[in-house]
């Protein structure tokens, strides 16, 4: 198996069980939030898809501009539109990663944003940091929204006290 192939093996495990998170979101609850201060749970859902988003940039291109190319939040109005952009976006994340040698994975790459480099550093550590660790940072605040909700929680590494 080679780097990437385990990269992917990784990422679809993690994102098989944060599509499983976010499938538990009821539409009525699409726009509640637990604080003033906190994201929508539509939009703390929306920005897991997002993070998907960036699998392309990092496993298709040397760079990312932010200047050039704006990752702006995606326009996701209810829990089936949220699904539907789940897995187009993650569609599209498998074709680059399925279409990246395992040479491209130690390569140097680059986030700019107004002409300065705001990091560089490898393909893999860019996936890992920019989406699959931030996946699993938001899934973990998502699950505290669907308990808030009185949501029966999947498991992510095991079962929940829902599911025993």
């Amino acid at each position: 198996m080679t780097r990437v192939d385990a990269l992917r093996k990784e990422f679809t495990r993690e994102t098989t069980t944060a599509r499983r998170h976010l499938e538990r979101l009821p539409t009525e609850q699409f726009d509640w939030r637990p604080h003033p201060k906190s994201s929508t749970a539509g939009q703390l859902a929306s920005h897991i898809v997002d993070c998907i988003r960036w699998v392309e940039p990092i496993f298709g291109a040397d760079e990312l501009d932010y200047d050039q190319r704006p990752m702006k939040p995606s326009a996701i109005a209810s829990p089936a539109d949220l699904l539907r952009c789940f897995d187009d976006e993650l569609s599209r994340a498998m074709q680059a990663m399925q279409n990246t040698p395992d040479i491209h994975a130690d390569q140097s790459w680059r986030l700019k944003m107004r002409g300065k480099v705001w990091f560089e550093k490898s393909r893999e550590d860019a996936f890992r940091d920019m989406t699959l660790h931030h996946i699993i940072h938001h899934r973990g605040q998502f699950t505290v929204y669907l308990r808030l909700l009185n949501v029966a929680v999947p498991g992510s590494y095991g079962p929940t006290a829902d599911e025993r």
